[in-house]
């Protein structure tokens, strides 16, 4: 079904992180890539998940931490609560 980088807990709220890195900026920053369809994707694994757990009931959300590796070194940025869950 597809793989989440990493889940957290951050208090009360479960968090499903995607992390995205380039190395250049020449199609977007790498927050980008998490177009729609990367979202619902891991919508689809997070739902899965909350299920197999039996966490439905849990606070959750979606973080987006992006990289970019760049000849002036690295820039990172968290996006916190970057999308809101894509229903099928």
């Amino acid at each position: 079904m597809g793989e989440m980088d990493i889940i957290a807990k951050e208090k009360d709220t479960l968090v499903f992180v995607e992390v995205k890195t380039r190395t250049s900026t020449i199609f977007g920053p790498p927050q980008l890539a998490v177009n729609p369809t990367k979202q619902m994707q891991l919508s689809k694994v997070a739902l899965s998940y909350l299920k197999a757990k039996q966490l439905e009931d849990v606070k959750a959300r979606f973080d987006v931490v992006a990289i970019l590796l760049g000849a002036k070194g690295e820039e990172i940025e968290l996006i916190k609560d970057a999308f809101e869950l894509q229903y099928v």
